[in-house]
This record gives C-alpha cells, sequence and structure tokens, in this order.
C-alpha cells in the first residue's frame, strides 16, 4: 500500500464508531545515515475535515490570519493516533484502531 491512498480513510474504534477521517501521515527521521530513515509514527485523524492542514500543523508557523482561523476551526478536534493502535487497514477505505487506543496531540512543534 502506498500510503497516501490512506488519506481520506475513514477511523473507527473497536467499537465500530467513527472517529474521523486520516488527514496526515506522520513520519520521524531516524538514524545518521545519508539519506535518515523514515518511520511511520501514526495517523493523524480529523473528526470534521477531510483534508490536509496545507503545511500548516507546527505551532508557531506564520501563515495569512484568516488561512489560520480556517484551519483551526476545520480541524478543531484532531489528534493523532499511534501507529501500534492501528487494529487493521482494511482495503475499502477503513481504519479500525485497536481497543484503548491514544489519542495524541497532532500540533508539531
Amino acid at each position: 500500500m502506498i500510503l497516501s491512498d490512506l488519506l481520506g480513510h475513514e477511523v473507527r474504534d473497536a467499537a465500530g464508531e467513527a472517529v474521523g477521517r486520516v488527514v496526515d501521515v506522520r513520519f520521524r527521521l531516524e538514524g545518521a545515515t545519508d539519506p535518515s530513515r523514515a518511520r511511520a509514527v501514526g495517523l493523524i485523524v480529523s473528526p470534521r475535515a477531510a483534508t490536509s492542514y496545507l503545511g500548516y500543523e507546527r505551532i508557531g508557523v506564520t501563515r495569512p490570519v484568516l488561512l489560520a482561523r480556517l484551519l483551526r476551526w476545520m480541524h478543531r478536534g484532531s489528534f493523532l493516533v499511534p501507529w501500534e493502535d492501528l487494529a487493521r487497514i482494511e482495503t475499502g477505505g477503513r481504519v479500525l484502531l485497536r481497543e484503548g487506543y491514544r489519542r495524541e496531540p497532532s500540533a508539531l512543534r
């Protein structure tokens, strides 16, 4: 699977309740090799929007005021689900989370 194929997938918890849609995949660069290896850390889930943050997910990034307000409103309640909390990714466009999954802050520092 190509990770960009996950964008827009519906996300459901272990009880089958919809919690949002995948709007981004978070990575961490590891190692001192050239190039560094990227490791998937988790999925960013938005309960209200199916669009990305347009690159403005970092805290403290300067952006036009109106765009900042729109993105903050669209993505209110968004969260990061760590990769290990994914139960499975179904081919029909759905991500299922394991019971007791964690909701971590989605903003980058």
